[in-house]
């Protein structure tokens, strides 16, 4: 595929042919037109090289403004202390003045959790975004949610950012959801730091941790840094590439003091510098020729090979600390800057829907035509706040910007900067930077340009919801406000959706797990002051079918003037295993059977049908449907016919093709003390979990298995009742599995009673 790189130089070659006019005369004097017009050619050049070294000192001044910027994410396994390390960086960089804690008792509460839920709960349910300038950079930061309930927060953060904090906690080590999150890094080709934090808690183990990342992460990691003490001990880090101690003193850790390696440490920092730079050797050429042949490596020589081992995605530098006790976080910015690319070292492609969206790799300078994706959406008190990451040219307070998903033409009336929930307004931002609008209706991922090109950028990945409550306002006066609080949650979180169930007429709510629905009905009392009524946790079975199946419906009614008639014939089959779609139509009729203006209510008609399988009535998935005959009628035949013969066609082949029930199935972590380790096998087995890996971890036992989500209701008491509280789980989807026979034959008969009851 051909790759186009747009240039934003102006080459003036149209000023060439006047060079001819400035040589020295041959002859007699020239003419005074001859003169007139050398002299407006010299004026010309005059003109045109001024322009040039205009344009050429614009495009060094924001080259350089380029060069000191970062945008970074900072993710995480729930607890390894994100939002906290986040908080001292907003203190050393002077963008706070006091340190407050995430379950502060002086009721403030970390600056980037600023909804109430998230200072009560003391968990981040919100990316939130802020900016700050260290050492004359400027950095964008993103705090996002641990909990796989609000992974989508990961997602779309990770999808327009430069490079990422991955924290690791060091007593923990990696988690579940660090491996999520690494995959989320990943999928989005994310250059990263990693940071082991908590090095003053009991059990610190900063090396298992670096070993763990290599195996289940499959990092090709090595540590920058050696920590002065473990545990209680914890005083300080030497920097294994300035062969220098640190330590940190002052009341909040502010004050950073250089001094001499410590001599009782001199062979393990030697071993650790030479582990660091044979690990980089594997990875950058330069560095492997200096070390092959035994030359002094410097610190600079050293700290270049990093830059380029990270920024190529080949190497993860590893730092360390403990943000809560104020110690290692200012090497760390230094490492973001050292390290993480800035917005001109990655790689941004663009879809052109004028050229059969043919990849586009854009430039990332403002001298370009505006491109900026909005990849985030708040309801403020201003109205929809949009986040924006410009990815080409500038924008300005006042501009008219288009929406290339809608075709609309829109005003930007109000540019923000972030800083949580505090708002600086700015007059224009250009590439690179993460701003945010006012006043813009737009969708989640929709492309703004300036009119001048037609560019689409990549979606994100949005994963199903496996979770359904039904819910209603109590007071029936409120239903409006209910209904807005419903409109606005469904347009912030792609992963929150709204339906009705045809049935009861109740409205349900599908979302990621227990968390993220009890968050949003929450939500609706506080912020909209409804008091909504919630029925039990439904899960999101789907249905699908097992074996081929024909069909050969003709659906004929005749009542008096126009009747209906409308003939299918063709076959049902499950989808191969793989295949990644859901629903697959296939007309192959030979001739015109049915007329070609009657194909697309047939498709119709057999996707309605899809929606409600006859077993209990969800969703069916893995469907190839092909259609193969039929037969129409000049007078009596409309869309209406062939749709409801598609619609009866589809419930008669439906039960010969023996559906099945898939269940969503569940990936869950364990860890307990191992004494517990019978009981909660035990409990785990009546559940009918399947377990897959099982490993010791000091005193603790560690235990992944699937289990289908249907059983892991309430599991949160159950595990801390049979662990007398010390037991702790994490949760996330895995797949939709086939449920076992006797489940199938209970939740059908369930299906039956409850529609016999209606």
């Amino acid at each position: 595929m051909a790759m186009a790189r747009r240039s934003g130089s102006h080459l003036l070659s149209s000023f060439r042919p006047f060079s001819l006019l400035l040589q020295p005369p041959l002859a007699d004097a020239p003419s005074p037109a001859a003169s007139a017009a050398v002299a407006s050619a010299r004026r010309a050049l005059s003109s045109a090289s001024a322009l040039r070294a205009r344009d050429e000192k614009d495009a060094a001044r924001w080259r350089e403004s380029m060069d000191r910027m970062r945008n970074i994410g900072i993710s995480a396994h729930i607890d390894s202390g994100k939002t906290t390390l986040t908080e001292r960086v907003l203190y050393y960089t002077g963008r706070i003045h006091e340190i407050h804690e995430v379950r502060g008792r002086d009721g403030v509460g970390a600056k980037m959790d600023s909804m109430d839920l998230e200072r009560e709960k003391g968990i981040t349910i919100q990316s939130a975004a802020t900016y700050c300038t260290w050492k004359g950079y400027q950095v964008n930061i993103i705090d996002t949610p641990g909990h796989v309930d609000f992974t989508i927060e990961v997602e779309r953060a990770l999808r327009v950012l430069d490079g990422a904090i991955l924290v690791l906690c060091s007593v923990g080590g990696v988690q579940s959801q660090s491996i999520t999150v690494d995959r989320q890094m990943r999928r989005y080709e994310i250059p990263r730091v990693a940071f082991i934090n908590k090095l003053d808690r009991m059990g610190a183990d900063p090396w298992k941790v670096l070993n763990q990342a290599r195996s289940k992460l499959r990092h090709h990691n090595a540590a920058v840094q050696v920590p002065i003490g473990l545990e209680e001990e914890f005083e300080g880090l030497v920097d294994l590439v300035e062969m220098k101690a640190y330590k940190f003193e002052g009341s909040s850790g502010q004050n950073v003091t250089a001094y001499d390696v410590p001599s009782n440490m001199a062979d393990l920092v030697n071993e650790k510098r030479r582990e660091l730079i044979e690990v980089v050797s594997e990875v950058d050429d330069q560095l492997a020729e200096a070390f092959l042949n035994d030359e002094p490596i410097t610190a600079n020589q050293l700290k270049a090979a990093i830059r380029r081992a990270t920024v190529a995605r080949k190497f993860i530098p590893v730092y360390m600390g403990s943000a809560f006790k104020n110690k290692g976080v200012q090497p760390l910015l230094d490492g973001v800057l050292d390290y993480l690319p800035c917005p001109l070292e990655v790689d941004n492609y663009a879809l052109d829907q004028n050229n059969s969206e043919e990849k586009v790799l854009l430039a990332g300078t403002p001298a370009e035509p505006l491109v900026a994706l909005a990849f985030k959406l708040e309801e403020g008190r201003f109205g929809q706040l949009t986040y924006l990451r410009i990815y080409d040219g500038v924008i300005r307070k006042g501009d008219f910007i288009y929406n290339v998903n809608t075709g609309k033409k829109i005003k930007v009336p109000r540019l923000v900067r972030m800083h949580s929930n505090e708002m600086e307004d700015i007059q224009e931002a250009h590439a690179g930077q993460i701003v945010a609008v006012f006043g813009v209706d737009c969708a989640s991922g929709d492309t703004f340009t300036d009119g001048t090109v037609k560019y689409t950028m990549t979606s994100m990945n949005v994963p199903e919801p496996v979770m359904s409550l039904a819910v209603s306002p109590i007071s029936k006066d409120s239903g409006g406000q209910f209904s807005k609080a419903l409109n606005r949650f469904q347009k912030e979180d792609p992963t929150f959706r709204v339906g009705l169930d045809p049935e009861s007429g109740q409205t349900i709510i599908s979302g990621m797990g227990e968390l993220h629905l009890d968050i949003y009905v929450e939500r609706i009392k506080r912020e909209y002051k409804v008091d909504a009524k919630v029925g039990k946790p439904r899960v999101n079975f789907r249905e699908t079918i097992t074996q081929r199946a024909e069909f050969d419906y003709l659906h004929k009614k005749q009542s008096g003037g126009q009747g209906q008639y409308g003939r299918v014939c063709g076959y049902v089959e499950p989808l191969p295993s793989g295949s990644g779609g859901k629903f697959e139509f296939d007309n192959m009729i030979i001739g015109q059977a049915i007329p070609s203006n009657f194909i697309p209510a047939i498709e119709k008609g057999f996707r309605e049908a899809c929606n409600s399988g006859s077993l209990i009535g969800h969703p069916v998935e893995n469907i190839r449907i092909v259609l193969t005959d039929g037969a129409s009628h000049q007078v009596d035949s409309s869309e209406l016919a062939f749709k409801l013969a598609a619609i009866y066609a589809f419930r008669q082949c439906y039960t010969a093709a023996k559906p099945v029930i898939l269940e969503p199935v569940m990936k869950v972590e364990l860890k307990f003390p191992t004494e517990f380790q019978g009981t909660v096998t035990g409990d785990m087995n009546k559940r009918k979990g399947i377990i897959v890996g099982n490993e010791q971890e000091g005193d603790d036992t560690i235990v992944v298995c699937h289990v289908p989500l249907n059983n892991m209701f309430g599991y949160a008491t159950a595990i801390r009742s049979v662990t007398q509280g010390k037991g702790e789980f994490t949760m996330e989807y895995l797949e939709h599995n086939i449920v076992s026979q006797d489940v199938q034959m209970q939740l059908v008969n369930s299906y039956k009673a409850a529609k016999g009851t209606e």
